[in-house]
């Protein structure tokens, strides 16, 4: 290996050897479904594989994995000179592409990228060729550009390949979720002090965004995927607001959904705060959600499939007479704007996943009913025995003063 491969690899964080089990695992998988190569494009598997970590992906990129041989890590030419800094590729498996490249009509990057790969051999016989049809940041474009251009290749579905390698995680990557966890219980704390009648809901915002960025202790913060969820009053009916300028109101309720971000991994959290006195009908949605969560929490098991977590969900809140139509939580890990999810396991029925430990999730209890909701969630990960919930905030309705 070269020496700014050994510098990456200590700047990414996991030793050498924990790469190359990731790499093994990955082409186990191709293996399986008949892949004689994996375009990488979502670059929260382009860190899982490589470490490396930019704000490069709104361009195209994408790590070329063979079946055997060398990676080949191919993006923007200014982009591709700092590789060094977080990844362990030697400097001979990272190609960079022009700038005159960049946004032009009659030309794409991926143009470049075809003659680089058919001059390393990697077109000069019929292949098949994997690709992360749901990644956000392979475009159209650069798909029918390299179908053009490498008609050797048969392009097919990957289906989030990578992601499920890392459904399971190390003891070296539980340790970073546990950092994040750290980082969104402090920002969460942070938000829910913050909240306060006739304050700026940016302000509140503001103050939860300085402590993701600054972390707690030895867990320092890194930029969530996602924004901080901010649902105030009326508009806590509806998921995935984030906040405005306007002023919160006191006596009316919010919910919070955030993530703590460490080195990219993610542990997302939500909790609902009532400024004042809650409204019956908010006292008995929440105590119902609440207690379904707990029912559920008590059920996720290794060996088993979510079913049975779900089942018992939907049985507390059907005494009440409510119901949940969205899934009960998903997997987590490493994330990247838009989403901290990792696309792959739902905590809903009929998942046939079986859950095994070190899986790690965001379990979401989030009932948006008509003028008024109510959030609570934590990060979890599945043990030899059940669970260990990583974040940490009260987990109740939680009602602070109206002043």
């Amino acid at each position: 290996m070269s020496q700014l491969g050994d510098v990456g690899q200590e700047k990414a964080g996991f030793s050498r050897r924990e790469f190359d089990v990731r790499l093994a695992n990955t082409r186990v998988r191709m293996q399986d479904a008949g892949l004689d190569a994996l375009l990488v494009t979502d670059p929260a598997n382009l860190y899982y594989l490589t470490g490396y970590n930019a704000w490069s992906f709104y361009m195209p990129q994408f790590l070329y994995v063979p079946a055997e041989g060398d990676l080949l890590l191919v993006m923007r030419a200014m982009d591709a000179h700092g590789t060094h800094h977080t990844t362990w590729l030697p400097s001979e498996q990272v190609a960079g592409y022009p700038e005159s490249l960049v946004h032009r009509a009659e030309v794409h990057p991926m143009d470049w990228a075809a003659t680089e790969l058919r001059e390393r051999g990697q077109a000069d016989r019929r292949m098949v060729v994997g690709y992360e049809a749901e990644a956000h940041f392979f475009s159209v474009r650069s798909f029918l550009t390299l179908q053009r251009r490498l008609p050797e290749w048969d392009l097919v579905d990957s289906r989030e390949l990578v992601n499920w390698v890392r459904l399971v995680k190390s003891e070296a990557e539980l340790s970073l979720m546990r950092a994040a966890a750290a980082v969104s219980s402090h920002a969460m704390a942070v938000g829910i002090e913050a909240l306060r009648g006739g304050r700026r809901q940016s302000d509140v915002a503001a103050e939860i965004q300085a402590a993701q960025a600054a972390g707690i202790g030895d867990a320092e913060g890194d930029y969530p995927s996602i924004v901080p969820m901010m649902l105030a009053g009326e508009g806590a009916d509806t998921p995935h607001l984030t906040w405005s300028s306007a002023q919160i109101v006191a006596g009316e309720a919010v919910s919070l959904e955030l993530a703590g971000a460490h080195r990219r991994y993610h542990a997302p959290l939500a909790r609902t705060v009532s400024l004042g006195q809650p409204s019956a009908e908010l006292q008995r949605v929440a105590a119902t959600t609440l207690d379904g969560f707990e029912a559920a929490l008590d059920l996720l098991r290794p060996g088993q499939t979510p079913d049975a977590a779900v089942a018992a969900w939907d049985a507390v809140l059907a005494k009440q007479g409510l119901s949940k139509a969205s899934r009960l939580g998903y997997s987590i890990g490493i994330g990247y704007p838009p989403d901290w999810g990792e696309h792959t396991v739902s905590i809903r029925s009929g998942e046939e996943t079986v859950l095994a430990p070190n899986m790690t999730f965001h379990l979401i209890a989030g009932m948006w009913m008509t003028g008024f909701g109510f959030e609570v969630s934590e990060s979890i990960r599945i043990t030899e025995a059940g669970v260990e919930v990583l974040t940490s905030a009260p987990r109740e309705l939680i009602v602070k003063g109206d002043a």
